[in-house]
């Protein structure tokens, strides 16, 4: 049975729109894999952990081991070859084993990968377990912030704290950055700490994930103004289709710092996004995630409109390709979005840390 359908709906959009826009070789720079029957340790009941983070996400699939992301690429990308940068999501009580989970699929695949870091593990220890793990760098969660700070309250530095950046500045490692606060990418208190970050730090190959969660026109603001200084700030517009951020994002940085992200399995969804005053909406086909009801984030569409419902991922790249045209850029421009930028990135990440 295949991993999922693939409608004839979506095979038009690939062929007519997607396959001559995209490159042959492409790096997906934010994916997460994990096994459920990793996520729960054998024999122990699920520790509670404060929940700091939406939970929609989880509908879209139970787990995401290397060989479903591997036939994930195959069934939306056919003729392409789909590089991804890998990761876990995880809580503390299971991050040992899903980070040696990730290490090994990266040791089988020869796909890069960073390390699921917690706030309290010292810049020591995460160097040792980047080289032992053939990892090239960091990826941590706001969720994993001291349960006392309210979530509205978090600060890039509660979960990424500086001893541990330190250490980052040093090996000349990656860092993906999902940005915590409700004023997302505009937030001032985000905007200072980037700007801290790059300033004390400049030797990290840092990330700004999502676009900086810059999901709808107001998550905006000035933040590419204020950013202007950070002449090598990455950032992924993974998960993200909203046209304004995407256009912002290429016309401000330009084509040699946006990266292509998924945020795989999320981008196997069926959903088109809208968005409704600062809140964006995942409009899906009936009964395709469950109870959706009671999630501002979700809502359910039937008739003609869910019909025509394809995958996320698809939405995402189109909202790219509207931006590029819009914008004049050049194929050269589109390889180094979907590519080059990752595989410059990727590259020089490995030979600061590991000399080759």
């Amino acid at each position: 049975m295949a991993l999922f359908e693939v409608k004839p709906l979506d095979k038009q959009i690939y062929e007519q729109e997607l396959r001559d826009f995209l490159p042959d070789k492409m790096i997906d720079i934010h994916t997460h894999i994990w096994l459920k029957s990793l996520s729960q340790p054998a024999g122990q009941p699920a520790k509670e952990e404060v929940l700091r983070q939406v939970t929609w996400p989880s509908l879209v699939a139970e787990d995401d081991s290397v060989e479903d992301l591997q036939e994930t690429y195959r069934l939306l990308f056919p003729g392409k070859e789909v590089t991804p940068l890998m990761f876990t999501s995880t809580k503390r009580d299971t991050m040992d084993v899903l980070n040696q989970y990730v290490s090994d699929c990266a040791r089988r695949t020869g796909y890069p990968s960073l390390y699921y870091s917690a706030p309290e593990q010292s810049g020591e220890e995460l160097e040792d377990r980047i080289r032992s793990g053939g990892f090239l760098g960091l990826k941590s969660y706001l969720s994993l912030s001291p349960e006392y700070i309210p979530e509205k309250e978090i600060r890039i530095f509660d979960f990424f704290p500086k001893h541990q950046l330190k250490k980052m500045d040093e090996m000349g490692a990656i860092v993906m950055l999902h940005i915590p606060r409700d004023g997302r990418l505009k937030d001032p208190v985000n905007l200072a700490q980037i700007l801290e970050i790059k300033a004390e730090f400049p030797r990290i190959r840092l990330i700004i994930a999502h676009v900086g969660r810059a999901y709808t026109h107001e998550d905006v603001g000035d933040a590419f103004e204020v950013l202007a200084p950070c002449r090598d700030l990455m950032f992924d517009f993974s998960a993200n289709c909203c046209d304004y951020a995407i256009e912002a994002l290429l016309a401000n940085v330009g084509s040699r710092r946006a990266m292509f992200g998924s945020d795989m399995p999320i981008l196997r969804m069926r959903t088109h996004r809208i968005e409704e005053g600062n809140n964006y909406v995942n409009l899906v086909p009936p009964g395709l995630y469950g109870d959706v009801s009671g999630d501002k984030h979700m809502r359910e569409v039937t008739g003609p409109e869910a019909e025509n419902i394809t995958f996320f991922m698809y939405e995402e790249i189109l909202s790219v390709k509207r931006a590029v045209n819009k914008l004049g850029m050049t194929r050269e421009d589109v390889e180094n979005i979907f590519y080059g930028n990752a595989r410059r990135l990727i590259d020089g990440a490995r030979k600061s840390i590991y000399g080759a």
